[in-house]
């Protein structure tokens, strides 16, 4: 019995001193993990702050703008000046090929129009890319519905193929361009030889 109550109390004494020497350390602990705590969430916030993008400004009022239109179905300037002429000459054929021609002899053709719009139709110019192509064409306004034509000709000076444009100019700033093309083949350029019988004759 005396031994129980001997062990017993030296238990409790060992408890004692233990938990009285881990107090202090217990309390350093929890400071400690406060202050930890408190840097975190502090670093936590300056990091989302930083991260938060700036909200942009909204104008209502230029929003409501552009609301109407998209409704209204108004088109911007830039896609309004995209809105292409309309095309009021057609042509019958816009490229004659000429074939093989003889050097030095010059060749034209005519090319047919009519005019597909409301409004009359005025060829202002009819310009050839050189000065071996030459085209005539009326300046009277061409009606509606009527038909006139430009008369293009190329002098075959040199030898070899060609592809000449020509560009017509018609109602202020519209253009249309029609081409010709062929081969020009050289000349003898020797005379035949003379017939000598020829000269047997007038001898006798």
């Amino acid at each position: 019995m005396i031994v129980k109550n001997l062990v017993s109390q030296m238990q409790y004494a060992i408890f004692c001193t233990v938990f009285v020497s881990l107090k202090p350390l217990l309390k350093l602990n929890m400071k400690f993990i406060l202050q930890l705590i408190c840097i975190l969430t502090l670093g936590l916030t300056g990091i989302a702050q930083t991260n938060v993008s700036p909200i942009k400004h909204i104008d209502t009022k230029t929003q409501s703008k552009q609301n109407v239109e998209a409704k209204q179905g108004v088109v911007p300037n830039a896609e309004a000046s995209k809105s292409t002429v309309e095309e009021i000459i057609a042509i019958k054929e816009t490229e004659f090929d000429f074939g093989k021609i003889p050097q030095g002899k010059p060749v034209t053709h005519v090319f047919m129009f009519t005019n597909t719009g409301k409004a009359p139709l005025i060829l202002e110019n009819v310009q050839a890319s050189c000065g071996c192509t030459t085209p005539e064409w009326s300046k009277d306004p061409v009606a509606p519905g009527k038909t006139s034509q430009i008369t293009v000709g190329y002098n075959a000076a040199n030898e070899g193929a060609f592809t000449k444009p020509v560009t017509i100019t018609y109602n202020g700033n519209q253009t249309k361009q029609i081409n010709i093309k062929g081969e020009v083949w050289p000349t003898p350029e020797t005379s035949a030889p003379e017939n000598s019988a020829l000269g047997t004759l007038k001898n006798q």
